[in-house]
């Protein structure tokens, strides 16, 4: 058995460490392989694959791109060259319709009466990617709630009266953006895209045939139950399983770093990696 996670967040998008902090931490773990998949960001790669140079780890580009869909629906897209143009292109333009969100956001806290500042939530990112997380914990400094649960369930969370809806692909151009940009589609924890097996062999079908290459199968969201549930799904439309904790850090301690497979878990060489 090997430790893997090919589903970290850094503070470039809504993680508590930085991609090289990230890649101390899984070296210490243990871990033989991680992917950096930052929310609809590649800023943090080049970091993230230096330090994994530095430190002798396996390493796959990573990305989760959010598409536009009736329920939370994540796409990974994994080994992909970050530096095409097209591609950066894309999330050029969603890192715009991120930023507008982000201003509106703290736009509808004041009007609540809260006293926070776009200049403030900026400064809490400390340069990288503004995200929720950020704007959660100036609300926590300055005393509006008591921790980072509680602004995002009174204010900022998806059902929040703070909570703005931002632009996203859908999933077939989320597939696309992944695919043109030589990397590999793979579907994000899918219990948050199917309340059913039945729904799920629906949407697999549609997404398979789009160009979808996995299915995050075994994550730390998923019950054991749910786990050979979606492998068998996985085997039934030819999509290869993956593992991934979505670690964020801080922002959310309950998830640990890592998920044990055996080696041949994945055919590793197609994600470039080399056991």
């Amino acid at each position: 058995m090997i430790l893997v996670d090919l589903h970290l967040h850094s503070t470039f998008s809504d993680g508590s460490l930085a991609p090289e902090l990230l890649v101390a931490r899984g070296r210490s773990k243990g871990l033989s392989v991680m992917s950096l998949t930052d929310h609809d960001t590649a800023a943090g790669l080049p970091g993230f694959m230096t330090a994994c140079s530095r430190w002798n780890m396996q390493c796959v580009t990573g990305i989760e791109l959010s598409a536009d869909f009736r329920r939370t629906m994540h796409i990974l897209g994994y080994r992909i060259n970050y530096r095409d143009p097209a591609f950066e292109s894309v999330l050029e333009s969603l890192r715009k319709g991120r930023e507008w969100r982000n201003g509106e956001m703290v736009r509808r806290l004041q009007k609540m009466g809260l006293d926070i500042s776009m200049e403030e939530v900026a400064a809490e990112a400390g340069g990288d990617v503004v995200a929720r997380p950020h704007l959660a914990k100036v609300m926590v400094r300055k005393g509006y709630v008591n921790d980072l649960p509680s602004a995002f369930a009174r204010y900022i969370g998806d059902s929040g009266p703070a909570y703005v809806e931002r632009d996203r692909l859908s999933p077939r151009e989320c597939i696309s953006l992944i695919r043109n940009a030589g990397g590999l589609a793979v579907l994000a924890h899918p219990v948050q895209t199917a309340d059913t097996i039945g729904e799920l062999r629906e949407i697999s079908a549609g997404l398979k045939e789009w160009g979808l290459w996995g299915m995050e199968c075994i994550s730390s969201r998923h019950t054991s139950e749910q786990i050979f549930q979606y492998l068998s799904v996985a085997a039934e439309f030819g999509l290869f399983p993956t593992a991934g904790s979505d670690f964020h850090g801080s922002a959310n301690p309950s998830t640990a770093m890592g998920i044990p497979v055996s080696e041949d878990f994945l055919p590793w060489a197609r994600l470039g990696v080399t056991l």
